[in-house]
């Protein structure tokens, strides 16, 4: 049996690159015979962007309710708010400790955040010791990540693989990543990696008209209705590949290259591609955003689970450091 985890940040509502990239795929893994899958709501790593509290319960709610709008069965995995299980912090504090500076500076993320945000916080820079906290709790054999993420999880692997020299014992299991090459990066509108941060994605929850207003903003060129198109340079197109069939896709690539289809055709049909595919999780997701009591009791029995698993972890831990 393998021990997948996978986490996502309550930064944001969860938009269309988040479900591709994280969430379909991880639920999809979840069903696979012989996989034991912990999904967790990543609430501790948002504070080192958002400081708002109420933002953040509406974020959690948010992304508690896509879950389940794309179907995680929780009677089968587990299911929680990280910040819920206190012995996240604990085992990132002892992580830390094990953790050379230089690691730690030399991270990929913290670079780039650090040249961005005004807010260059302690907690950007000791982020991988949390997410190797995550990972490492649970006994986790394989995290599917994005390829910006991947160093942290051989970040994890090093953390670990030094706690279990020093201790002499092998308390930790060294996890794998996994990449699906073909989402790893999903476009956000103005052709760079859809992301909150860059302000570019598409929120496939909010109602019909602010939906296609957003589709409407996808950056194209200036290339006349009447003239051929390139299909594998165009945003709109790259997105509806990702989406639709081979046969609908095809249609649109002949489309593209036979002139006569204009850009706005294609994101109608993108629009209403969306609509049509995503119509019983945008039920189910406006059913858990108004129902707090069914997404709590969700979460509450994913923590109780959650909590059993990790405080085992912990026992072993703290034996070996003396702290109990």
């Amino acid at each position: 049996m393998s021990r997948i985890l996978t986490g996502i940040q309550s930064s944001g509502r969860p938009h269309l690159g988040n479900i591709l990239g994280a969430i379909k795929p991880a639920i999809k893994l979840s069903e696979e015979p012989g996989n034991d899958s912990f999904l967790f709501i990543a609430d501790l790593h948002s504070l080192t962007t958002i400081k708002d509290g109420a933002l953040r319960r509406d974020y959690i709610r948010a992304v508690a309710s896509a879950w389940l709008a794309f179907g995680l069965d929780t009677t089968k995995n587990t299911f929680w708010r990280q910040s819920h299980v206190p012995e996240h912090t604990e085992l990132a504090w002892y992580l830390n400790c094990f953790t050379p500076f230089p690691m730690l500076s030399n991270a990929h993320s913290f670079k780039d955040k650090s040249e961005r945000l005004a807010d260059v916080n302690a907690g950007l820079f000791t982020y991988p010791c949390l997410m190797a906290a995550d990972i490492l709790l649970y006994d986790a054999n394989l995290v599917p990540v994005g390829k910006d993420q991947k160093q942290h999880v051989e970040m994890t692997r090093d953390m670990a693989s030094a706690v279990n020299h020093l201790v002499g014992e092998e308390i930790f299991v060294l996890p794998e990543s996994r990449i699906d090459e073909r989402i790893m990066t999903i476009p956000g509108i103005d052709g760079q990696k859809m992301s909150k941060s860059y302000n570019n994605y598409i929120d496939i929850f909010v109602p019909a008209n602010e939906l296609y207003k957003v589709i409407k903003k996808i950056v194209s060129d200036s290339t006349p209705l009447e003239e051929p198109k390139n299909p594998a340079t165009d945003i709109t197109f790259q997105l509806y590949a990702l989406l639709a069939d081979e046969a609908q896709v095809e249609t649109m690539r002949q489309n593209y290259l036979n002139g006569g289809y204009g850009y706005g055709h294609a994101k109608k049909e993108l629009y209403e591609l969306i609509i049509s595919q995503f119509a019983e999780a945008r039920e189910k997701f406006n059913f858990y955003m108004e129902n707090e009591e069914a997404l709590e009791r969700e979460l509450r029995n994913g923590e109780e689970k959650a909590r059993a698993v990790a405080s085992v972890t912990m026992e072993r831990v703290r034996r070996k450091l003396g702290y109990n």
